[in-house]
Protein backbone atom coordinates (compact mmCIF):
# COMPACT_ATOMS: atom_id res chain seq x y z
CA UNK A 1 0.00 0.00 0.00
CA UNK A 2 1.34 3.43 -0.87
CA UNK A 3 2.46 5.75 1.91
CA UNK A 4 0.59 8.57 0.24
CA UNK A 5 -3.05 8.03 1.12
CA UNK A 6 -5.79 10.51 0.28
CA UNK A 7 -6.46 12.79 3.23
CA UNK A 8 -9.74 14.64 3.67
CA UNK A 9 -9.07 18.30 3.18
CA UNK A 10 -10.77 21.10 5.10
CA UNK A 11 -12.84 23.55 3.11
CA UNK A 12 -10.76 26.26 1.42
CA UNK A 13 -10.41 29.49 3.36
CA UNK A 14 -9.26 32.85 2.12
CA UNK A 15 -6.19 34.55 3.51
CA UNK A 16 -7.76 36.99 5.97
CA UNK A 17 -5.45 40.00 5.32
CA UNK A 18 -6.72 41.47 8.55
CA UNK A 19 -9.22 40.48 11.24
CA UNK A 20 -7.50 38.97 14.26
CA UNK A 21 -4.29 39.40 12.31
CA UNK A 22 -4.14 43.02 13.45
CA UNK A 23 -4.16 41.82 17.05
CA UNK A 24 -1.23 39.56 16.18
CA UNK A 25 0.46 42.59 14.59
CA UNK A 26 -0.04 44.39 17.92
CA UNK A 27 1.57 41.43 19.67
CA UNK A 28 4.54 41.67 17.31
CA UNK A 29 4.69 45.44 17.94
CA UNK A 30 5.10 44.97 21.70
CA UNK A 31 7.30 41.88 21.44
CA UNK A 32 9.71 43.41 18.93
CA UNK A 33 9.84 46.57 21.04
CA UNK A 34 10.82 44.60 24.11
CA UNK A 35 13.28 42.32 22.29
CA UNK A 36 15.16 44.70 20.01
CA UNK A 37 14.45 47.81 22.04
CA UNK A 38 16.31 46.16 24.91
CA UNK A 39 19.13 45.01 22.63
CA UNK A 40 19.55 48.46 21.11
CA UNK A 41 19.47 50.27 24.45
CA UNK A 42 21.90 48.03 26.32
CA UNK A 43 24.63 50.42 25.22
CA UNK A 44 23.60 52.55 28.22
CA UNK A 45 24.82 49.73 30.48
CA UNK A 46 28.02 49.31 28.46
CA UNK A 47 29.85 52.21 30.13
CA UNK A 48 28.56 51.17 33.58
CA UNK A 49 29.80 47.58 33.14
CA UNK A 50 33.22 48.74 31.91
CA UNK A 51 33.66 50.91 34.99
CA UNK A 52 32.17 48.49 37.56
CA UNK A 53 33.94 45.31 36.43
CA UNK A 54 37.09 47.13 35.23
CA UNK A 55 37.14 45.20 31.95
CA UNK A 56 38.00 46.14 28.36
CA UNK A 57 35.45 47.17 25.73
CA UNK A 58 35.93 43.84 23.95
CA UNK A 59 35.08 41.79 27.05
CA UNK A 60 31.93 43.79 27.82
CA UNK A 61 30.83 43.73 24.18
CA UNK A 62 30.39 39.95 24.41
CA UNK A 63 27.36 40.43 26.70
CA UNK A 64 25.19 41.93 23.97
CA UNK A 65 26.76 39.77 21.27
CA UNK A 66 25.95 36.54 23.10
CA UNK A 67 22.38 37.71 23.61
CA UNK A 68 21.99 38.58 19.90
CA UNK A 69 23.64 35.31 18.84
CA UNK A 70 21.43 33.22 21.12
CA UNK A 71 18.33 35.03 19.85
CA UNK A 72 19.26 33.86 16.37
CA UNK A 73 20.98 30.56 17.19
CA UNK A 74 18.01 29.16 19.12
CA UNK A 75 15.46 30.30 16.53
CA UNK A 76 15.32 26.86 14.82
CA UNK A 77 14.36 25.37 18.18
CA UNK A 78 11.54 27.91 18.40
CA UNK A 79 10.28 26.99 14.93
CA UNK A 80 10.42 23.24 15.67
CA UNK A 81 8.52 23.72 18.93
CA UNK A 82 5.96 25.89 17.12
CA UNK A 83 5.40 23.13 14.57
CA UNK A 84 4.83 20.64 17.37
CA UNK A 85 2.89 22.67 19.96
CA UNK A 86 1.81 25.90 18.28
CA UNK A 87 3.23 29.41 18.57
CA UNK A 88 1.28 30.53 21.65
CA UNK A 89 2.94 28.39 24.39
CA UNK A 90 6.36 28.82 22.77
CA UNK A 91 6.14 32.63 22.82
CA UNK A 92 4.85 32.65 26.39
CA UNK A 93 7.77 30.49 27.55
CA UNK A 94 10.17 32.79 25.71
CA UNK A 95 8.78 35.83 27.53
CA UNK A 96 9.28 34.10 30.87
CA UNK A 97 12.91 33.20 30.07
CA UNK A 98 13.78 36.70 28.88
CA UNK A 99 12.44 38.25 32.09
CA UNK A 100 14.22 35.73 34.32
CA UNK A 101 17.51 36.41 32.55
CA UNK A 102 17.45 40.09 33.48
CA UNK A 103 16.34 39.40 37.05
CA UNK A 104 19.22 36.97 37.55
CA UNK A 105 21.62 39.40 35.86
CA UNK A 106 20.80 42.03 38.49
CA UNK A 107 22.66 39.86 41.02
CA UNK A 108 25.79 39.42 38.87
CA UNK A 109 29.19 39.44 40.56
CA UNK A 110 31.32 38.92 37.44
CA UNK A 111 31.09 39.36 33.68
CA UNK A 112 30.69 35.60 33.16
CA UNK A 113 27.47 35.78 35.18
CA UNK A 114 26.18 38.41 32.74
CA UNK A 115 27.17 36.21 29.80
CA UNK A 116 24.99 33.39 31.16
CA UNK A 117 22.01 35.47 32.25
CA UNK A 118 21.61 38.43 29.87
CA UNK A 119 23.32 36.50 27.09
CA UNK A 120 22.26 32.86 27.19
CA UNK A 121 18.97 32.90 29.17
CA UNK A 122 17.45 36.16 27.92
CA UNK A 123 18.79 35.57 24.41
CA UNK A 124 17.14 32.14 24.28
CA UNK A 125 13.89 33.68 25.45
CA UNK A 126 14.05 36.30 22.70
CA UNK A 127 14.49 33.49 20.15
CA UNK A 128 11.33 31.73 21.32
CA UNK A 129 9.39 35.00 21.13
CA UNK A 130 10.53 36.60 17.91
CA UNK A 131 10.44 34.05 15.07
CA UNK A 132 7.08 32.39 15.93
CA UNK A 133 5.46 35.82 16.27
CA UNK A 134 6.80 36.97 12.90
CA UNK A 135 5.59 33.76 11.22
CA UNK A 136 2.16 34.18 12.82
CA UNK A 137 1.80 37.65 11.29
CA UNK A 138 2.81 36.33 7.87
CA UNK A 139 0.06 33.71 8.02
CA UNK A 140 -2.59 36.43 8.29
CA UNK A 141 -1.45 38.65 5.41
CA UNK A 142 -0.67 38.34 1.71
CA UNK A 143 -1.44 41.61 -0.10
CA UNK A 144 -0.54 43.80 2.87
CA UNK A 145 2.21 41.62 4.34
CA UNK A 146 4.99 44.21 4.07
CA UNK A 147 2.80 46.89 5.66
CA UNK A 148 1.79 44.53 8.48
CA UNK A 149 5.44 43.65 9.09
CA UNK A 150 6.42 47.32 9.08
CA UNK A 151 3.71 48.18 11.62
CA UNK A 152 4.73 45.25 13.82
CA UNK A 153 8.39 46.25 13.73
CA UNK A 154 7.59 49.92 14.35
CA UNK A 155 7.70 49.04 18.03
CA UNK A 156 11.47 48.70 17.74
CA UNK A 157 11.86 52.34 16.76
CA UNK A 158 9.46 53.53 19.44
CA UNK A 159 11.25 51.59 22.16
CA UNK A 160 14.64 52.80 20.88
CA UNK A 161 13.38 56.35 21.28
CA UNK A 162 12.02 55.80 24.80
CA UNK A 163 14.28 53.15 26.31
CA UNK A 164 17.70 54.76 26.04
CA UNK A 165 16.99 57.88 28.18
CA UNK A 166 14.70 55.81 30.39
CA UNK A 167 17.45 53.28 31.07
CA UNK A 168 19.91 56.08 31.81
CA UNK A 169 17.43 57.52 34.30
CA UNK A 170 16.94 54.09 35.91
CA UNK A 171 20.69 53.59 36.20
CA UNK A 172 21.13 57.04 37.79
CA UNK A 173 18.26 56.40 40.21
CA UNK A 174 18.59 52.71 41.11
CA UNK A 175 22.12 51.81 39.84
CA UNK A 176 22.54 49.22 37.10
CA UNK A 177 21.36 46.38 39.37
CA UNK A 178 18.02 48.00 40.10
CA UNK A 179 17.61 48.97 36.44
CA UNK A 180 18.13 45.35 35.31
CA UNK A 181 15.56 44.17 37.86
CA UNK A 182 12.99 46.59 36.41
CA UNK A 183 13.81 45.44 32.87
CA UNK A 184 13.14 41.86 33.95
CA UNK A 185 9.64 42.80 35.09
CA UNK A 186 9.10 44.73 31.84
CA UNK A 187 10.11 41.68 29.79
CA UNK A 188 7.39 39.54 31.38
CA UNK A 189 4.88 41.48 29.26
CA UNK A 190 5.91 39.24 26.38
CA UNK A 191 4.06 36.41 28.10
CA UNK A 192 0.82 38.34 27.60
CA UNK A 193 1.75 39.00 23.96
CA UNK A 194 2.14 35.27 23.39
CA UNK A 195 -1.32 34.61 24.83
CA UNK A 196 -2.85 36.75 22.05
CA UNK A 197 -1.47 34.60 19.22
CA UNK A 198 -3.76 32.14 17.49
CA UNK A 199 -3.60 30.60 14.02
CA UNK A 200 -5.95 31.90 11.31
CA UNK A 201 -8.93 29.94 10.08
CA UNK A 202 -9.40 27.30 12.75
CA UNK A 203 -6.84 24.47 12.54
CA UNK A 204 -3.25 25.43 13.26
CA UNK A 205 -1.07 25.38 10.18
CA UNK A 206 1.83 24.06 12.21
CA UNK A 207 -0.28 21.23 13.56
CA UNK A 208 -1.46 20.22 10.09
CA UNK A 209 2.11 20.23 8.78
CA UNK A 210 3.28 18.24 11.79
CA UNK A 211 0.68 15.55 11.04
CA UNK A 212 1.79 15.29 7.42
CA UNK A 213 5.41 14.97 8.36
CA UNK A 214 4.65 12.54 11.19
CA UNK A 215 2.89 10.16 8.81
CA UNK A 216 5.85 10.15 6.43
CA UNK A 217 8.88 10.27 8.75
CA UNK A 218 9.89 7.04 10.43
CA UNK A 219 12.45 8.41 12.87
CA UNK A 220 13.06 11.39 15.14
CA UNK A 221 15.98 12.43 12.95
CA UNK A 222 13.77 12.56 9.87
CA UNK A 223 11.20 14.64 11.74
CA UNK A 224 13.88 17.07 12.88
CA UNK A 225 15.11 17.32 9.28
CA UNK A 226 11.61 18.18 8.16
CA UNK A 227 10.73 20.55 11.04
CA UNK A 228 13.94 22.57 10.68
CA UNK A 229 13.72 22.69 6.86
CA UNK A 230 17.35 21.53 6.61
CA UNK A 231 16.87 20.78 2.93
CA UNK A 232 17.17 24.55 2.37
CA UNK A 233 20.89 24.22 3.10
CA UNK A 234 21.22 22.56 -0.32
CA UNK A 235 19.41 25.38 -2.15
CA UNK A 236 21.68 28.02 -3.72
CA UNK A 237 19.23 30.99 -3.43
CA UNK A 238 18.72 30.38 0.27
CA UNK A 239 22.46 30.09 0.92
CA UNK A 240 23.17 33.32 -0.96
CA UNK A 241 20.51 35.17 1.00
CA UNK A 242 21.77 33.72 4.29
CA UNK A 243 25.29 34.96 3.56
CA UNK A 244 23.96 38.43 2.76
CA UNK A 245 21.94 38.61 5.98
CA UNK A 246 24.95 37.41 7.99
CA UNK A 247 27.00 40.31 6.62
CA UNK A 248 24.14 42.71 7.40
CA UNK A 249 23.97 41.34 10.91
CA UNK A 250 27.69 41.85 11.50
CA UNK A 251 27.39 45.60 11.12
CA UNK A 252 23.75 46.27 12.04
CA UNK A 253 24.05 46.08 15.84
CA UNK A 254 27.39 47.92 16.16
CA UNK A 255 25.84 51.41 16.56
CA UNK A 256 23.44 50.18 19.22
CA UNK A 257 26.34 48.75 21.23
CA UNK A 258 28.98 51.42 20.68
CA UNK A 259 27.26 54.62 19.55
CA UNK A 260 26.66 55.76 23.13
CA UNK A 261 30.25 54.92 24.08
CA UNK A 262 31.50 56.69 20.94
CA UNK A 263 29.50 59.79 21.86
CA UNK A 264 30.91 59.76 25.38
CA UNK A 265 34.41 59.31 23.95
CA UNK A 266 33.89 62.43 21.81
CA UNK A 267 33.15 64.43 24.97
CA UNK A 268 29.36 64.57 24.96
CA UNK A 269 27.36 64.17 28.17
CA UNK A 270 25.49 61.03 29.27
CA UNK A 271 22.09 62.36 28.24
CA UNK A 272 23.40 63.79 24.97
CA UNK A 273 24.70 60.33 24.12
CA UNK A 274 21.42 58.69 25.15
CA UNK A 275 19.45 61.23 23.11
CA UNK A 276 21.26 60.15 19.92
CA UNK A 277 19.89 56.62 20.27
CA UNK A 278 16.44 58.07 21.01
CA UNK A 279 16.54 60.29 17.93
CA UNK A 280 17.65 57.32 15.85
CA UNK A 281 14.60 55.45 17.14
CA UNK A 282 12.25 58.16 15.81
CA UNK A 283 13.58 57.99 12.26
CA UNK A 284 13.65 54.20 12.58
CA UNK A 285 9.86 54.21 12.99
CA UNK A 286 9.39 56.48 9.96
CA UNK A 287 11.73 54.33 7.88
CA UNK A 288 9.84 51.13 8.66
CA UNK A 289 6.47 52.65 7.78
CA UNK A 290 7.78 54.19 4.56
CA UNK A 291 9.38 50.90 3.50
CA UNK A 292 6.24 48.89 4.30
CA UNK A 293 3.95 51.29 2.46
CA UNK A 294 6.18 51.67 -0.62
CA UNK A 295 6.89 47.93 -0.96
CA UNK A 296 3.17 47.13 -0.97
CA UNK A 297 2.72 49.46 -3.96
CA UNK A 298 4.51 46.85 -6.04
CA UNK A 299 6.56 49.34 -8.07
CA UNK A 300 9.82 47.54 -7.25
CA UNK A 301 10.57 43.97 -6.28
CA UNK A 302 11.32 43.43 -2.61
CA UNK A 303 14.98 42.36 -3.15
CA UNK A 304 15.61 45.56 -5.11
CA UNK A 305 14.17 47.71 -2.33
CA UNK A 306 16.17 45.77 0.25
CA UNK A 307 19.41 46.50 -1.61
CA UNK A 308 18.52 50.19 -1.79
CA UNK A 309 18.07 50.53 1.96
CA UNK A 310 20.97 48.27 2.99
CA UNK A 311 23.34 50.16 0.69
CA UNK A 312 22.34 53.46 2.27
CA UNK A 313 22.60 51.93 5.76
CA UNK A 314 26.20 50.88 5.08
CA UNK A 315 27.02 54.31 3.68
CA UNK A 316 25.77 56.17 6.76
CA UNK A 317 27.63 53.76 9.04
CA UNK A 318 30.81 54.83 7.26
CA UNK A 319 29.88 58.49 7.86
CA UNK A 320 29.33 58.19 11.65
CA UNK A 321 32.97 59.05 12.54
CA UNK A 322 32.90 62.00 10.12
CA UNK A 323 29.69 63.31 11.65
CA UNK A 324 31.34 63.75 15.04
CA UNK A 325 34.61 65.10 13.60
CA UNK A 326 35.82 68.08 15.57
CA UNK A 327 33.31 67.48 18.37
CA UNK A 328 30.32 68.36 16.20
CA UNK A 329 27.24 67.13 18.05
CA UNK A 330 24.73 68.32 15.38
CA UNK A 331 26.73 66.47 12.72
CA UNK A 332 26.63 63.24 14.70
CA UNK A 333 22.88 63.63 15.26
CA UNK A 334 22.20 64.17 11.54
CA UNK A 335 24.18 61.11 10.46
CA UNK A 336 22.56 59.02 13.20
CA UNK A 337 19.09 60.13 12.10
CA UNK A 338 19.86 59.11 8.52
CA UNK A 339 21.23 55.75 9.69
CA UNK A 340 18.13 55.15 11.81
CA UNK A 341 15.80 55.83 8.86
CA UNK A 342 17.62 53.49 6.47
CA UNK A 343 18.23 50.70 8.98
CA UNK A 344 14.58 50.87 10.00
CA UNK A 345 13.49 50.63 6.37
CA UNK A 346 15.62 47.54 5.70
CA UNK A 347 14.43 45.50 8.68
CA UNK A 348 10.87 44.52 7.62
CA UNK A 349 12.11 43.84 4.08
CA UNK A 350 14.70 41.35 5.35
CA UNK A 351 11.85 39.11 6.52
CA UNK A 352 9.36 39.96 3.73
CA UNK A 353 11.80 38.70 1.08
CA UNK A 354 11.96 35.21 2.64
CA UNK A 355 8.57 33.95 1.29
CA UNK A 356 9.58 35.10 -2.19
CA UNK A 357 12.64 32.83 -2.00
CA UNK A 358 11.35 29.73 -0.21
CA UNK A 359 7.55 29.93 -0.51
CA UNK A 360 4.98 30.66 2.17
CA UNK A 361 4.68 27.11 3.48
CA UNK A 362 8.39 26.91 4.29
CA UNK A 363 8.70 30.41 5.76
CA UNK A 364 8.56 29.43 9.44
CA UNK A 365 11.37 26.88 9.14
CA UNK A 366 13.34 29.17 6.82
CA UNK A 367 13.18 32.05 9.32
CA UNK A 368 14.57 29.85 12.07
CA UNK A 369 17.32 28.45 9.88
CA UNK A 370 18.17 31.89 8.51
CA UNK A 371 18.60 33.32 11.99
CA UNK A 372 20.72 30.33 12.99
CA UNK A 373 23.13 31.11 10.17
CA UNK A 374 23.15 34.88 10.66
CA UNK A 375 23.93 34.45 14.36
CA UNK A 376 27.59 34.24 13.35
CA UNK A 377 27.45 37.88 12.27
CA UNK A 378 25.57 38.97 15.38
CA UNK A 379 28.02 37.13 17.62
CA UNK A 380 31.19 38.59 16.10
CA UNK A 381 30.11 42.11 15.10
CA UNK A 382 30.25 43.95 18.44
CA UNK A 383 33.31 42.11 19.87
CA UNK A 384 35.34 42.78 16.71
CA UNK A 385 34.32 46.42 16.94
CA UNK A 386 35.32 46.46 20.61
CA UNK A 387 38.67 44.89 19.73
CA UNK A 388 39.29 47.55 17.10
CA UNK A 389 38.50 50.20 19.69
CA UNK A 390 40.98 48.67 22.15
CA UNK A 391 43.67 48.61 19.44
CA UNK A 392 43.10 52.08 17.95
CA UNK A 393 41.85 53.93 21.02
CA UNK A 394 38.67 55.17 19.27
CA UNK A 395 35.61 53.85 17.46
CA UNK A 396 36.39 55.09 13.94
CA UNK A 397 37.63 51.73 12.66
CA UNK A 398 34.68 50.01 14.33
CA UNK A 399 32.09 51.95 12.32
CA UNK A 400 34.10 51.73 9.08
CA UNK A 401 34.30 47.92 9.29
CA UNK A 402 30.59 47.73 10.16
CA UNK A 403 29.65 49.86 7.15
CA UNK A 404 31.82 47.83 4.78
CA UNK A 405 30.19 44.62 6.03
CA UNK A 406 26.67 45.91 5.28
CA UNK A 407 27.71 47.09 1.80
CA UNK A 408 29.27 43.68 1.06
CA UNK A 409 25.97 42.08 2.08
CA UNK A 410 24.20 44.31 -0.44
CA UNK A 411 26.52 43.12 -3.20
CA UNK A 412 25.93 39.48 -2.25
CA UNK A 413 22.15 40.03 -2.46
CA UNK A 414 22.51 40.97 -6.12
CA UNK A 415 23.74 37.40 -6.76
CA UNK A 416 20.25 35.97 -6.14
CA UNK A 417 18.80 34.15 -9.20
CA UNK A 418 17.03 36.52 -11.57
CA UNK A 419 17.82 39.46 -9.32
CA UNK A 420 17.96 41.89 -12.26
CA UNK A 421 14.67 40.62 -13.68
CA UNK A 422 11.47 42.57 -13.14
CA UNK A 423 9.57 39.39 -12.29
CA UNK A 424 10.24 37.23 -9.25
CA UNK A 425 11.48 33.66 -9.81
CA UNK A 426 9.26 30.79 -8.64
CA UNK A 427 9.84 29.90 -4.97
CA UNK A 428 11.95 26.87 -4.10
CA UNK A 429 10.11 23.57 -4.51
CA UNK A 430 9.17 21.73 -1.34
CA UNK A 431 11.45 18.74 -0.70
CA UNK A 432 10.35 15.13 -0.73
CA UNK A 433 9.93 13.44 2.58
CA UNK A 434 13.38 12.57 4.02
CA UNK A 435 14.40 8.95 3.56
CA UNK A 436 11.89 8.24 0.81
CA UNK A 437 13.04 6.70 -2.49
CA UNK A 438 12.41 9.07 -5.38
CA UNK A 439 11.08 6.45 -7.74
CA UNK A 440 8.64 5.14 -5.20
CA UNK A 441 7.39 8.67 -4.62
CA UNK A 442 6.88 9.35 -8.29
CA UNK A 443 5.10 6.03 -8.75
CA UNK A 444 2.80 6.75 -5.85
CA UNK A 445 1.95 10.20 -7.18
CA UNK A 446 1.15 8.82 -10.62
CA UNK A 447 -1.18 6.27 -9.12
CA UNK A 448 -3.01 8.83 -7.01
CA UNK A 449 -2.45 12.42 -8.13
CA UNK A 450 -5.41 13.67 -6.17
CA UNK A 451 -3.78 12.63 -2.91
CA UNK A 452 -1.06 15.20 -3.38
CA UNK A 453 -3.53 17.96 -4.04
CA UNK A 454 -5.56 17.14 -0.97
CA UNK A 455 -2.48 16.86 1.20
CA UNK A 456 -1.25 20.28 0.13
CA UNK A 457 -4.64 21.85 0.74
CA UNK A 458 -4.69 20.32 4.17
CA UNK A 459 -1.21 21.65 4.83
CA UNK A 460 -1.85 25.19 3.76
CA UNK A 461 -5.44 25.72 4.89
CA UNK A 462 -5.01 29.21 3.50
CA UNK A 463 -5.58 29.26 -0.31
CA UNK A 464 -6.38 32.74 -1.59
CA UNK A 465 -9.61 32.93 -3.55
CA UNK A 466 -9.95 36.44 -4.97
CA UNK A 467 -9.74 35.97 -8.76
CA UNK A 468 -9.07 39.59 -9.63
CA UNK A 469 -5.60 39.55 -8.10
CA UNK A 470 -2.58 38.46 -10.13
CA UNK A 471 -0.95 35.30 -8.78
CA UNK A 472 2.56 36.77 -8.84
CA UNK A 473 1.56 39.42 -6.29
CA UNK A 474 0.56 36.81 -3.75
CA UNK A 475 3.96 35.09 -3.35
CA UNK A 476 2.29 31.68 -3.25
CA UNK A 477 4.07 28.38 -3.85
CA UNK A 478 3.73 26.72 -7.24
CA UNK A 479 2.72 23.58 -5.39
CA UNK A 480 -0.47 25.31 -4.27
CA UNK A 481 -1.88 24.82 -7.80
CA UNK A 482 -3.69 21.48 -8.26
CA UNK A 483 -1.96 19.06 -10.58
CA UNK A 484 -3.51 18.67 -14.00
CA UNK A 485 -4.72 15.23 -14.95
CA UNK A 486 -1.90 12.91 -16.00
CA UNK A 487 0.91 15.17 -14.73
CA UNK A 488 3.28 14.35 -11.92
CA UNK A 489 4.64 16.64 -9.20
CA UNK A 490 7.96 16.76 -11.08
CA UNK A 491 6.14 17.97 -14.24
CA UNK A 492 4.30 20.60 -12.27
CA UNK A 493 7.50 22.05 -10.78
CA UNK A 494 9.23 22.33 -14.18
Amino acid sequence: MSKFQPRPAPPPQAVPDGGWGWVVVGSLFVSSALVFGLIRSLGVFFVEFVQYFDESAQVISWITSIGVAMQQLVSPVGTALSYAYGARPVVMMGGFLSGMGFILASQATCVTHLYLTMGVISGSGWALVFTPTVASVMQYFTRRRSLAMALGFAGVGLSSFAFSPLFQLLVDTYTWRGALLILGGLSFNMVACGALIRPPGGPKVVEAQSNVYSSACSSALSKAYAYLELSLLFQRPFLIYSLAITLFNFGYFVPYVHLVAHSRHEGFSQYQAAFIISATGVTDIVGRLVAGWSSDLGRLRLPHMLCLWTGLTGLFLLLVPLGSLGGSYPGLVVVSLAYGFCSGAMTPLVFSVVPEIVGMRRTLGALGLLQLIESVGGLLGAPVSGLLRDITGNYTASFVVAGISVILGTLVTTMLPRFFSRTAPPPLASPRTPGQDTKDAESALMKSPSSLTEGLNHLDTLPFTEPQLDRSSLNLDREDLPLKQGRTEVDNNC
